[in-house]
């Protein structure tokens, strides 16, 4: 899949890309299909929501789940990262958001680029976030909102919040949020939150300001997020476990366009566990080859 002028045109200025509906319905039931077994783990990589047993986050399911690993290799989604960037990926994070119903928890205002680096000691924002709709997403079930053209701020400042929810974030205060949101168009656009069916593909910028409320709604809102970096701009430091920012530098190379329909064989190295690796942690900056 390759960008017309028009949509790089609009991410420049936007921040981010929608497209409703781009894969199938058979698609989305074969990975909807693995998300209730992967939620039932009682694993680390399994976030919890604050005093709740239902989950808020699933990280790093294409290391062990067949279904997610093609997802993570599927041209629908790193190619047009890759266009933008210019340059080869390899994958920072992979999660499954469960905004379940009734029990889903706000996300606060915050980019994401703040989290990257001031954890991960990630470079530059040379890195986006890709998510395909695993449920229909509407006006009541917490849809993923934006500012548009907050990207355009560079990194904000944002204070760390380790006490609202059970997944601490580098958030925005309401003050800066309120600015921005007139800048960007106040009740006419300031905030806007894409909606579409089981299917749709979102990108964005990794310093597009946004959040999501609660879901108090009877519909889940799962989604499938994609945290690609440019390989060059890959994480000086190893702060978080391996299971939330990734260690593994190595390009992506995608699969075909049908590889989940057609269940292309892929590598699955957690199959038998989660290693105890992946839950050491550094505050050391690791060297950098000249």
């Amino acid at each position: 899949m390759l960008l017309s002028p028009d949509q790089k045109a609009a991410f420049d200025r936007d921040g981010y890309l929608f497209f409703p509906g781009h894969f199938s319905g058979a698609e989305i039931a074969l990975l909807n299909a693995e998300v209730p077994a992967l939620y039932a783990r009682r694993e680390a990589y399994n976030v919890r929501e604050k005093g709740r047993d239902a989950v808020r986050t699933n990280f790093a399911a294409h290391l062990y789940s067949a279904p997610f690993a093609r997802l993570a290799r599927h041209p629908r989604m790193v190619r047009p990262v890759q266009e933008l960037l210019g340059e080869k990926l390899y994958m920072h994070q992979f999660k499954i958001n469960g905004k379940m119903a009734f029990e889903g928890d706000v996300w606060q205002w915050h980019q994401d680029f703040g989290t990257w680096t001031n954890d991960d000691r990630m470079p530059e924002p040379r890195a986006m976030n890709i998510a395909v709709y695993l449920d229909d997403v509407n006006e009541f079930n917490g849809p993923l909102m934006f500012i548009p053209g907050s990207h355009k701020q560079g990194v904000l400042e944002a204070g760390h919040d380790l006490k609202t929810t059970s997944y601490p974030l580098w958030t925005i205060d309401n003050a800066l949020i309120t600015r921005l949101v007139e800048r960007a168009g106040g009740k006419n656009g300031g905030i806007v939150a894409p909606q579409g069916p089981a299917g749709s593909m979102l990108v964005f910028h990794s310093c597009l300001v946004h959040a999501s409320t609660s879901n108090l709604s009877p519909w889940n809102r799962v989604s499938v997020y994609l945290s690609l970096c440019a390989v060059s701009n890959h994480i000086r430091r190893f702060k978080r476990p391996e299971y939330i920012a990734h260690r593994d530098f190595t390009p992506i190379e995608c699969l075909g366009d049908d590889c989940l329909l057609r269940q292309s064989p892929v590598e699955l190295p957690w199959a038998q566990g989660m290693p105890a690796s992946a839950l050491q942690t550094s505050l050391e900056e690791i060297a950098v080859a000249a």
